[in-house]
């Protein structure tokens, strides 16, 4: 089996990955980084983002007040010194990509427009219109081609760290054109794969989200940080899943019931005077509220209320959410300058991940993670919407510098127990690659997976169906040892890797709901019916989920508070 080397191995090539390796480049231009993405890096989840990126622009903003509504944000579960960290790079991180060509708007003045996101307490938000991520992504990556030492490997489909001497030495890389197998070694490896959920039955995320670093680090004695928190976007269209971007809110959009009612002004549901620019999971649980109350509209694909942009006509509408109005008139057939979208709450962010310091570095020697894969623990319970983006570029670049750092000081590993490990690896992927006719079919596995997870861990949750969603899940993970594929082809091998993808979107699952069987209480995006209330003496802490043979082992860990002691969330 072929060995390559390099001294730093960064696994997906979005936002955070490319960031990490440029950040490598310009530290080191002696460094040999690779970049194992296994689509295109354009194709990358990153291009779909909608919104915005958050950062202090404005005179009348400070980095006191961005860090206290992070802190708020997160229902003081989110580090307060990571969180510090994090809102002291942000524009310095925003204002260099746009060095490096990201078009944002402007005002009439020159000044970078920003506009109102949920649970800011001002315009923050940094835009290009409404196709941010399109431009962000767009512009890490031709930057990042200006560095020949940046070696990428494209579409290939990374399936185990390799582990010696208690140290991270590389991964097996699947290629997947050409069914090879290979090992790629490295003395540090930084994990970019994005969230995993697609494990959910309706969610914004593209089919590509399916936890694989997640997965990865799990399985290498890495323990996953927060998993019971996930994030319900309030505005997902009915059916496609497909997101409509906050910035919508953001520009002036109402949210609406059946009876043409803004439910979120008319009744107490926590937000307060900010109504519609609330904190997601307090308007995710809004909108489910007035569906069991009787005050949604039924539809075709379930029910739902009603997002309204018609006050705001068509020239702001053409100028400011020109993708809104093309996602909407392509995917549900209505056009918001006249007509209201139907909406209703869809999985869309995991807050919970690869547990990893301010460093972004874990307890493995040599393994760091950013972006969503990662819980630098910035967000904790819940995440406000546009600090992801800016988060993916301040930790990818913490990240990648001290990955190289690290690199710089660890010596290579012994090609033989690479070769040996690898050889292990392949005999694998060589049992599943349609060799072995087992019993199990892998879209039921999936299609009962997500359903386990829709029923045990929606926006709200109870005691009997995380248990159940458990035992679910654990079952489904027995099932899978009996999967049976049918293509036993080497090139573009596609159900095969979709059986890799299931086996990391159930390791994801057992960790979201074993995680939150735990926590008797509701905080952020865990909201529990049994436990409705937050309960800081019992549960201020972060879950860790471990991996077992026997099923996942539940540990915790301190929350890092600072300045700013837990106090009741109240907007």
């Amino acid at each position: 089996m072929e060995v390559r080397r390099h001294d730093v191995i960064i696994v997906g090539g979005g936002a955070a990955g490319l960031r990490a390796a440029v950040a490598i480049a310009d530290a080191d231009p002696s460094a040999d980084v690779a970049l194992v993405s296994k689509v295109y890096p354009m194709r990358s989840h990153t291009v779909s983002a909608e919104g915005g990126a958050a950062a202090v622009a404005r005179p009348d903003d400070s980095l006191e007040d961005h860090a206290f509504d992070t802190v708020k944000g997160s229902d003081f579960l989110g580090d307060q010194d990571v969180i510090q960290y994090f809102v002291e790079q942000a524009a310095r991180e925003l204002i260099l990509l746009e060095h490096w060509g990201c078009p944002w708007s402007r005002n009439e003045d020159g000044t970078v427009a920003t506009r109102a996101f949920g649970g800011m307490t001002t315009k923050r938000t940094w835009f290009a219109r409404d196709k941010v991520g399109f431009h962000m992504l767009h512009t890490l990556f031709q930057h990042s081609m200006r560095y020949a030492q940046i070696r990428r490997y494209d579409e290939y489909f990374v399936t185990k760290l390799l582990v010696d001497g208690g140290a991270v030495r590389g991964v097996t890389a699947l290629d997947v054109r050409s069914g090879e197998l290979f090992v790629i070694a490295a003395r540090a490896v930084i994990l970019c794969t994005g969230g995993g959920g697609r494990a959910f039955p309706f969610t914004t995320n593209g089919n590509i989200k399916t936890g694989d670093g997640m997965a990865l680090a799990y399985r290498a004695g890495v323990p996953l940080k927060d998993m019971e928190f996930v994030q319900y976007h309030p505005t997902g269209l009915p059916r496609t899943g497909i997101l409509i971007t906050e910035a919508a809110r953001g520009e002036g959009g109402y949210v609406r019931n059946a009876d043409g009612e803004r439910f979120l002004v008319e009744r107490d549901y926590g937000v307060g005077t900010k109504a519609e620019l609330g904190p997601r999971d307090m308007i995710s649980r809004a909108i489910v509220q007035e569906i069991e109350a009787g005050r949604g509209l039924k539809g075709t694909y379930g029910e739902y209320v009603h997002l309204d942009l018609t006050h705001l006509g068509e020239a702001h509408i053409e100028a400011k959410l020109p993708f809104v109005r093309e996602l909407a008139r392509t995917y549900v057939g209505v056009d918001p300058v006249h007509e209201m979208i139907p909406i209703r709450p869809v999985v869309h962010y995991m807050m919970g991940g690869v547990d990893v310091d301010i460093d972004g570095a874990t307890d493995l020697p040599g393994l760091y993670a950013a972006g969503e894969t990662a819980s630098i623990s910035m967000n904790g319970a819940n995440r406000l919407g546009s600090n992801s983006l800016t988060e993916c570029l301040v930790f990818g670049a913490r990240s990648g510098e001290k990955a190289l750092e690290f690199a710089r000081g660890s010596s290579d590993a012994s090609e033989d127990v690479l070769r040996q490990q690898g050889a292990e690896e392949g005999a694998r992927i060589d049992a599943l690659r349609g060799k072995r006719k087992g019993g199990e079919k892998m879209a039921v596995i999936r299609e009962q997976m997500a359903a386990a997870l829709e029923r045990g861990c929606g926006v709200y949750r109870e005691e009997s169906s995380l248990e159940e969603a458990c035992r679910a899940l654990a079952q489904l993970r027995g099932r899978y040892a009996d999967l049976g594929l049918e293509d036993a082809s080497r090139v573009f091998n596609t159900e095969l890797v979709a059986a890799l993808e299931l086996g990391n979107m159930l390791d994801v699952a057992e960790a979201v709901a074993n995680s939150a069987l735990p926590r008797k209480e509701s905080r952020g995006a865990h909201t529990r019916k049994d436990y409705p209330h937050r309960d800081d003496q019992n549960f201020l802490y972060h879950t860790l989920c471990s991996f077992d043979p026997g099923g996942p082992r539940i540990g915790k860990k301190p929350v890092t508070l600072g300045r700013w002691e837990p106090q009741e969330r109240k907007y």
